[in-house]
């Protein structure tokens, strides 16, 4: 099983930006589909972003345009660059596989 670890998280200011890194401790080459899903207080988990193989991306309708998920095979590691964060972003934020999840990383975003 691969493991993953979440990264980048923290406090900032509305309008502002944040880069998640999900670090996995194996190959990523193998693994097709990875993504990022968010979980904030009181509220179910819901997914943000997805990336394939092939990186082919797919986004919630309440970031696109201003997250951008990515892939490096080479260092192993899925990003999530997100701008323009608004205060409803703040949640702490998943990486999976689909069948593996990270521990999460906390963003909060205030007004």
């Amino acid at each position: 099983q691969v493991q993953l670890a979440e990264s980048g998280g923290g406090l900032v200011q509305a309008g502002g930006s944040l880069r998640l890194s999900c670090a996995a401790s194996r190959s990523t080459l193998s693994i097709n589909g990875m993504g990022w899903y968010r979980q904030a207080p009181g509220k179910p988990r819901e997914w943000v972003a997805s990336i394939t193989g092939g990186s082919i991306t797919a986004y919630a309708d309440s970031v696109k345009g201003r997250f951008t998920i990515s892939r490096d095979n080479a260092k192993n590691e899925v990003s999530l660059q997100m701008d323009n964060l608004k205060p409803e972003d703040t949640a702490v934020y998943y990486c999976t596989t689909g069948f593996q999840w990270g521990q999460g990383t906390q963003v909060t975003v205030s007004s």
